[in-house]
């Protein structure tokens, strides 16, 4: 079937994913606001672009985990059935990359014979292989600059390059192409699109949401200010909303915790990273306090080896006292959390001193001097970096970890701190740092002491079932 009886009614896509569509550049790349619809628009190019009669080659998408790639092949096969094309998923194969690695890949073959293959952020499955090259969310990709020097080869003979993101930070190496197009005299000759959110609510996107959204969803009566202001005001964080939705990056020169060691340190995406506490592991729970303004965060890790995971992460807003000091007592009052390390300044200090009171040495009180907070926010990078430590991906996660700042005074002294946002007060790193405080400091307990302690695991393990 030839390209011309594969069109989309005008009306299906917006201008700016049309154009994206029609560009037929060697090279080109995108810098877009989050959910507009990228994903879904280039999947119907490349599953008519792939299908066609004449086409000889085939097409390899990067997706930024297996979710992902699951979900483009999907898309694909939708398009498939939309315009007739004879189509069908392979499911996911295994696929050697130049190393002989086995690499997954989720494929769907066209009845042209050539496939599509989505496959995940590991670059090196793209190695060796000749074809259209597709890299959705690339600034996302853990180290992108070493998957578009594997993509570029893979055009020489055939096919095209096509890369579309949301940003990542300045230093990322999607930045840094972005950076060469506009100021570098493009030397690699790329077609760039750029789509806000903004732009695209000037061109139909309410629209098209608000055609999904259920008839009682309270966005049915928003006008595009009303959603974008909507939008704005439930990020994270005003840095959050510029970069994920305005295509304009953070500054990486001034956060003390970088989106690369952000992303080495989340947990992949699907991992169910909240477990049932088991009564032979060791555990250390690392509290920041707070009242009004400020959240109270506990943050409990599972300490083996060098292996500091984050298996649970309370947040406890607005609650009085006495209540957060009941929720302090039940982990303190395990045997299995080893060690217990409390924010102990301003109005922390109480909760802190009647915990130790109760439970003894297991708990510090920590005061946040300026020396123990540049002790605590390196320690806790230190573990970042050499890969100890292991949190969840998740937005207010990461807005507060970037919200450090490690500041000279006029006179001279460094202070590392967070800038106070309607997300918080980096309360989840405080809460984090002090946990892997605890963990430097956890004892160890005899096999005899185990034993002893786990029949006492019966009488907690219903109160911490999830």
């Amino acid at each position: 079937m030839g390209r011309a009886k594969i069109k989309a009614p005008a009306t299906l896509f917006l201008p700016c994913q049309a154009k994206w569509i029609k560009d037929q550049s060697r090279m080109k790349i995108a810098e877009k606001a989050r959910q507009i619809g990228f994903t879904w628009c280039s999947s119907y190019a490349d599953m008519t672009g792939t299908a066609r009669a004449n086409n000889h080659i085939d097409t390899w998408i990067t997706s930024r985990d297996a979710l992902q790639a699951k979900l483009y092949i999907q898309d694909c096969l939708n398009w498939s059935h939309i315009y007739g094309l004879a189509a069908k998923a392979a499911g996911e194969q295994v696929l050697l990359d130049e190393g002989g690695k086995k690499q997954s890949a989720q494929v769907l073959r066209c009845a042209n014979g050539q496939a599509i293959y989505s496959l995940s952020s590991n670059g090196d499955a793209q190695a060796g292989k000749r074809g259209n090259r597709r890299a959705d969310e690339f600034a996302l990709n853990p180290d992108n600059r070493h998957l578009y020097g594997i993509m570029y080869p893979g055009i020489t003979w055939a096919g095209n390059l096509w890369i579309w993101s949301t940003h990542r930070g300045s230093q990322n190496y999607f930045n840094q192409l972005i950076q060469e197009i506009r100021e570098g005299g493009n030397p690699k000759g790329f077609s760039l699109h750029r789509i806000t959110l903004e732009d695209a609510l000037n061109e139909g996107l309410l629209d098209k949401l608000q055609q999904k959204w259920p008839q009682d969803d309270p966005r049915q009566e928003y006008d595009e200010t009303d959603y974008f202001n909507a939008v704005r005001r439930e990020c994270a964080d005003e840095e959050t909303f510029l970069q994920e939705y305005m295509c304009i990056p953070s500054d990486d020169a001034g956060a003390f915790i970088s989106y690369d060691l952000i992303d080495a340190s989340v947990y992949p995406a699907g991992t169910a990273w909240e477990e049932e506490l088991n009564p032979a592991a060791h555990y250390v729970l690392g509290g920041d306090i707070g009242r009004v303004h400020d959240l109270t965060v506990l943050w409990l890790l599972q300490v083996e080896g060098k292996s500091r995971r984050t298996v649970r992460i309370i947040e406890l807003a607005n609650m009085p006292f006495s209540e957060q000091a009941a929720v302090i007592d039940k982990y303190a009052a395990m045997p299995w959390v080893k060690r217990v390390c409390l924010d102990a300044t301003g109005i922390g200090r109480q909760l802190a001193e009647d915990a130790r009171r109760r439970h003894g040495g297991k708990v510090e009180e920590v005061q946040f001097t300026a020396g123990v907070k540049e002790d605590l926010a390196i320690t806790l990078r230190r573990c970042m970096e050499d890969g100890e430590f292991r949190m969840p991906n998740k937005p207010e996660l990461i807005s507060d970890f970037r919200s450090i700042r490690k500041e000279t005074t006029s006179a001279g002294n460094v202070r590392y701190v967070g800038e106070r946002t309607s997300n918080g007060h980096a309360d989840r790193f405080w809460a984090a740092a002090l946990a892997i405080h605890a963990a430097k400091e956890h004892g160890t307990c005899s096999p005899r002491r185990w034993a002893a302690t786990g029949r006492t695991w019966q009488r907690w393990k219903g109160a911490f079932r999830r």
